[in-house]
This record gives C-alpha cells, structure tokens and sequence, in this order.
C-alpha cells in the first residue's frame, strides 16, 4: 500500500505538466458538452475525441478521454433534473425522483444532491480502481494464452448486458464485429483473408472506422430521419445548484453504501456498466430504501442511488481494462483503442513497464471528480445553454468529425468509403433495433481472442480441453456459459409459465361457458 500511495503522488506531480493539465480540462468540460446535449450520447462523445489523439502521447490521451467519460456521467443528469431530457439512458432513472423534486420548486436542492452523489460516487470510482486494480494486475501475471482467450471470451459474453432486450439480435451484432476482425492477413499463416483484391484491405478493417462510422455518422443518418427535432428549454434562471445540510446527507448513508457497492460490482462485470448500475441501484432502493413508498415523488434517495452508482462504475470498468485489457463497456472500449493506437497493450504487465503512466492516469481522476463537480456548480448554467443550439448543425458537427477522424488514421480516401458503409449499418441497426455495442466489441477483441486461441493451440498441442481443465480459464468458460446460458433459461421459463397461464385460462372460461 505504501508503494501504491507513492507511484499515487507521483501521478499527481505528473499531472500538473501542461499536456496532462490541459487534456484534463479539455476532457472535463468537453465530456460535460456532450453530456448536456441530447441525442450525443456519452459513447458517441468519445470516438469522436479519439481522432484528435492521435498527435498526442499516450498518457494525456488516456486522461482527456477518461475525464470525458467521469464528466459524461455527471453532466447528463441537469437536463434530465431540469428538462425531463436524458442526455443518455443512464440518466433516465434521475426523472423519477428529480423532475419532480425540480417541479415542486426546489430545482436547486434537486441538483445539489445530484452534486453530492456525483462527487461521493467519483471518489469511491477512484479509489476502488487504485486499490483492485494492482491485486488483479498480480493475479493476471498468472495467465497463459488459454486464460486470456477465456477472459476475452467472458468479456465478448457481456453482449447479455449490452444488447438490450433481443439476445439473438445482439449475438448477430457481436457476430458481425467478430468478422469484421478476421478481415486482413492472418497473423499466424500470413494468408489474406477475406481481402478481395483490395490493397488497403490486406491491413484489415481500423475499428475506429466500425466505432465512428456506427455510432457517430449512424446517429446523424438516425436523427436526420427523425427531422432533427430540438428540444424546447426553459429558463435559463432556473439553473443553480444548493446543496442539502449535512443531517441529511447523513440520513442517506444506507442508499449511499448500497449504491457505491453496485456501482462497483456493475462497473467491474463485463457489459453491464453505468446504466445497467443506474437502474439496478434505483431498483435495489425501491425495494429495500426506508422511504421505498415515496420513490417517485421527489425525494433525495431517488435522485443520490442512480447518480452514485453510475459515476462508481467507472473506476470499475478501469480495472479490468488496465490489468486485463478486456474492456467493460462500449466507452472502455473506445479508450483500449486509444491504448492500441499509441503502440500500448493493458495487462498485468503494465504496472511494471508504465507505471508513471497508469498512476498518473488514477491520479487525474481524482483531479478529474474535483474538477466536475466545480464545473456542475458554477459553470452549468453556460452549459446549459447548448441546447439552444439547432440540433441540425450539432449533427452537421459530428459528421464533419466522422470523416476528419477516418481520413487521419490512415490517411486514405478507401476509409471515408469505409466509414459511410458503417455508417448506413449503425442506421440499419438503429432502425431494426440491432444493438451497435456488441459489433464494436467483436471488433475490437476478436483479434485479441483468435490470437490467444491459436497461440494456446501451438503451445498445447490442438488441446481445446485445456480451457477447461486449467482452474482458471476452466472458471472463466463456466462463468461464460452460465452468462449465456442464464437469459436463455429465463426467457425459456416465462413461456412457459405464459403458456401454463394461458392453458388455465383457457379451462376456466370452459368451464364457465
């Protein structure tokens, strides 16, 4: 630990270079941005920085887009408290309890304990990635490649999670992310697969093409469909935050407690992240919260359980990402490609050979959870007034980025093709409602599984038992197939238990005629 606490300090020497410096506040202040801007998700905000990383180094890189992702689960919650807008499905349990608690007059107070929240759950999200990330760095040292394909295939399995309600729409998703991988010359027998004659294809296809095409120039063809509607905004006088007495945060200690937890373990699960921790910490209060009859009207516990345990699952998500690089989230996953871009691979053996960076990269999120929360209670009010904005020439914007970003990674004309065609994909899948996130991921980690399965079959022989039969990957593969399995049992027993209330309803109304 007293090694941990001086790589920290460290970190926070390094942090006050101007390159750190200032990618921390471009990241903070850029994060709340698209936060505070309806129809720019959280997600989307991130690929469209990543291009704009690629003249930097690696740490200010990481720490732009990481301070991005630690705002962008703050900023969201002012519209949603204020304009019944969620900026991101994340903030839609904040409207239950915010709205109204805003629509009784107290908009401020509404607001100082979503300030509150973010900054209780952004120190938990900070220390939990400094105190687990380095235990699961040491027992990742003990992975062979059949323990990595094993976590990368529990990491592919948080398709569950992501793909909303259709599991077969997501498999399908994750299932085209995982061709879109084998595209290029084969690492183990140099062979082109799947190239079709074309040169720049030998390369394979640049999952920053799939995450920029899919999500950014996707929702501008999604949202240009819909006719760019803008959302009405109030006054911009409302906009003030008061913070609660210190009596009543004390009262709230239980919720806080339960939702830092969740936000934790849901931040730490493959592909489950700050939404699904959003709704599960506010349903985990309706059922076990002292106030559980009044959830809905406006009380404070309705507003600090999603808020705390969004926010806590960052740090969660950074765990597994730097001591394993399997990312947890489409975010994560965005900052894992910014990682590989700059030639830096996460596992356990980055503690050893980046340490400056890694603690330096904790350190700004602690700067970063000080820096938010200044920003939600003095600047907001200017950040607000970003909606008035036309949201045609927002989109107009993220075009624009799309294409700068895809351009410059190679710096060729085949990618602007490349991410137009994805682009018509991410809108199919928005207008068939296939999820975007599980193809991203496929993308992004099939490289890293087939390189690690073939590696296990070299070095064992053609063995596939020995994922099995080792006690780790064996346990990793079990939790695989229990995550796939689980939603298939389950959607298997609510048939059944609708067609048994069908056939009892069915004899009763028999036997009344």
């Amino acid at each position: 630990m007293a090694e941990t606490l001086h790589q920290l300090s460290l970190g926070f020497l390094h942090l006050l270079s101007a390159a750190n410096a200032m990618a921390l506040v471009v990241g903070l202040v850029v994060g709340m941005f698209v936060a505070v801007l309806p129809g720019l998700t959280l997600v989307m905000g991130v690929v469209l920085a990543l291009p704009f990383t690629y003249g930097m180094s690696v740490t200010p890189s990481i720490i732009l887009l990481t301070a991005m992702y630690l705002s962008g689960t703050y900023g969201g919650a002012f519209t949603s408290i204020l304009f019944r807008i969620p900026g991101e499905p994340l903030d839609v349990p904040l409207l239950w309890d915010g709205y109204p608690m805003a629509r009784q007059g107290q908009p401020a107070l509404a607001l100082g304990w979503t300030l509150l929240a973010a900054f209780w759950g952004g120190l938990i999200t900070c220390v939990s990635a400094v105190v687990l990330a380095v235990p699961f760095a040491h027992f990742a040292l003990r992975f062979d490649s059949p323990e990595y394909f094993a976590v990368v295939l529990l990491g592919l399995s948080g398709v569950v999670a992501l793909g909303g309600a259709s599991l077969s729409k997501a498999l399908i998703s994750l299932c085209i992310g995982l061709m879109l991988a084998t595209v290029g010359v084969d690492d183990t027998y140099g062979i082109d697969r799947f190239t079709f004659h074309v040169p720049i294809l030998k390369d394979g296809i640049e999952y920053l093409t799939v995450m920029v095409g899919a999500y950014g120039l996707g929702e501008v063809l999604s949202r240009m469909e819909q006719g760019f509607a803008s959302p009405t905004m109030a006054s911009g006088e409302r906009v003030r935050t008061r913070l609660p007495r210190w009596s009543e945060v004390w009262n709230l200690r239980p919720t806080i407690a339960r939702s830092s937890l969740i936000g934790i373990i849901c931040g730490i699960v493959p592909g489950a992240g700050a939404t699904v921790g959003s709704f599960v910490a506010y349903g985990i209060e309706n059922q076990y919260g002292k106030r559980r009859e009044a959830l809905g009207t406006g009380i404070p516990e309705g507003i600090v359980a999603p808020q705390v345990a969004s926010t806590a699952t960052v740090g969660g998500h950074m765990v597994p990402l730097l001591a394993l690089g399997i990312p947890g989230s489409g975010a994560t996953a965005v900052i894992l490609g910014a990682f590989l871009l700059h030639g830096v691979q996460p596992g356990p053996q980055i503690f050893q050979t980046e340490a400056q960076m890694v603690y330096t990269i904790f350190a700004s999120m602690f700067a970063a959870v000080v820096g938010m929360c200044l920003l939600g209670y003095f600047a907001i009010k200017g950040l607000i007034r970003v909606l008035e904005l036309p949201e045609a020439v927002t989109s107009a914007f993220v075009a624009l980025f799309c294409f700068v970003g895809a351009y410059s990674a190679r710096n060729s004309l085949t990618d602007l093709w490349m991410i137009v065609i994805f682009g018509v994909v991410g809108y199919l899948f928005e207008r068939y409602r296939f999820p975007v996130a599980p193809m991203v991921l496929g993308a992004i980690l099939g490289p890293i599984a087939e390189t690690s399965f073939m590696t296990s079959m070299i070095a064992y022989q053609n063995e596939w038992t020995i994922f099995f039969t080792r006690p780790i990957s064996g346990t990793f593969m079990a939790l695989t197939i229990l995550a796939l399995a689980y939603p298939m049992l389950r959607h298997l027993r609510r048939a059944w238990v609708a067609s048994r209330d069908g056939a009892r309803r069915g004899g009763a109304r028999k036997l009344q005629s």
